[in-house]
């Protein structure tokens, strides 16, 4: 029986991490590490749950579930629910929100600082075109996929993350006993950081990238279901731990730099700032750099794995290749709305969608206990998604919710649904539907 040598499971490790990091995984925690100050350990607790904990068992969940990937995982509620789940997901972290934010970040962050005021509209077009071209040519070559990301633009990125990391580091711009904790961070650390842990996607990722590593793990030669389980599951373990190790590292980062500047308006700022601090004007050569090649390798990881798996949802639909193609000409233009106009409407989608993955993770993991039984899935899945309906209505931008007139419904759901303030509305209805699940099927086996 076929196994992963150790070096073979480290490569698809590196690729699973390659694809799960790009540059909304650095600017989230330096810009919580700046708000935070000494309340960082706190709510890095509440990151790591939810941006490191989740994606582990997403991946896990795939893993074990020996499902092909999310529509077979999803469609174990119901063959409906599953394509729209899917569809919905793939979508997000791809070319709506997720990818165009891959360029509008790279260029945001690591290129924009380095040109005149004027022309950024332009500069901005032209920069998303190049990038946005180097990512059709790695996606459309899906079979060499472990190569560029496992073994090229991830070492790549590290070297050059690495360089930024350990010389901040190593000449702290302040102590972070010394940096006062702003906004939620002073009273609600760790649910603030929390939903922060939302922003990076890699939950859903998790599970929309499991197609990928699957397909990799066969690609070297493991067949038996189990193996490449297992193979999976430890994938997700190395590349998750690497991932907590740099988001602890980049939190303390942000928050040791209050000593010298003030709470930046995002992350990228932060880190232009800590870069050109530490490097001169080399440091925004160095962050273009490291940003572009996270973004780039993050890119090409979503792009195949929507490909890929619009093509197994509509088989008789485009090719492969035409489905990458117009993938990437979607993305190119959401890009250009600009990077605002992407994060104010991704949130409420993310409120929407995080609940129904997290518990969809939940039940596949302990589905043993229930024998994955339909009417507890359905029961536990309807009542997440009625309540995430007001989490995403109550994050919405305050111009659309004056428009379609939502004020009214979204202070009845802050009144009367527990937690709902806090962005865990979600909780309570979920439970509830478990427990209907539960006793309805226990009803019926009676």
């Amino acid at each position: 029986m076929k196994k992963l040598t150790f070096r073979q499971l480290l490569v698809v490790a590196s690729m699973l991490f390659g694809m799960f990091f790009g540059a909304g995984n650095l600017i989230f925690p330096a810009s919580m590490g700046q708000l935070a100050g000494r309340n960082l350990w706190l709510a890095s607790v509440g990151f790591l749950i939810t941006g490191v904990g989740l994606p582990l068992l997403g991946v896990a969940a795939l893993g074990i579930s020996r499902e092909e990937g999310l529509l077979e995982l999803s469609s174990r509620v119901s063959k409906g629910y599953g394509l729209f789940f899917t569809c919905l997901l793939y979508l997000t972290i791809g070319p709506f929100f997720a990818i165009p934010r891959c360029a509008t970040v790279s260029y945001t962050v690591g290129i924009q600082r380095m040109l005149p005021e004027t022309g950024q509209n332009l500069a901005l077009a032209v920069f998303s075109l190049v990038f946005f071209g180097a990512v059709l040519f790695f996606s459309l070559r899906p079979g060499e996929i472990l190569t560029w990301i496992g073994k090229v633009l991830n070492p790549l990125f590290l070297c050059f993350l690495a360089v930024l990391i350990l010389r901040a580091l190593t000449a702290p711009l302040g102590s972070v006993a010394d940096i006062d904790p702003t906004g939620s961070y002073a009273t609600a650390a760790l649910p603030t950081g929390l939903l922060e842990g939302y922003n990076t996607m890699d939950a859903l990722a998790s599970l929309a990238f499991g197609i990928i590593v699957v397909n990799a793990i066969r690609g070297l030669g493991v067949e038996e279901p189990g193996q490449v389980a297992k193979s999976t599951v430890l994938a997700g373990l190395f590349s998750s731990l690497l991932m907590a190790a740099i988001y602890l590292m980049v939190t303390v980062v942000g928050a040791q730099s209050r000593g010298l500047f003030e709470a930046s308006s995002n992350g990228g700022e932060a880190l232009a700032q800590i870069a050109e601090q530490y490097f001169g004007p080399a440091g925004a050569l160095i962050l273009a750099a490291t940003v572009t090649i996270a973004c780039l390798k993050t890119a090409v990881g979503l792009i195949t794995s929507c490909g890929e798996t619009f093509v197994k949802i509509f088989p008789h639909g485009p090719s492969y290749r035409v489905w990458a193609v117009t993938f990437c000409v979607v993305s190119f233009l959401i890009a250009n709305l600009g990077l605002n106009a992407i994060l104010d409407y991704s949130t409420p989608v993310l409120m929407f969608l995080y609940p129904l993955s997290i518990v969809l993770i939940l039940l596949t993991l302990c589905g043993g206990f229930f024998g994955n039984d339909k009417t507890v899935l359905k029961w536990t899945i309807g009542c997440t998604a009625v309540a995430s309906v007001f989490d995403l209505l109550r994050t919405l931008p305050g111009e659309t919710q004056a428009f379609f007139h939502l004020e009214g419904v979204v202070a009845l759901a802050q009144t009367w649904l527990p937690l709902c303030k806090q962005g865990f509305g979600w909780v309570l209805p979920a439970f509830v539907g478990l427990v209907i699940g539960l006793v309805l099927r226990r009803v019926r086996r009676a």
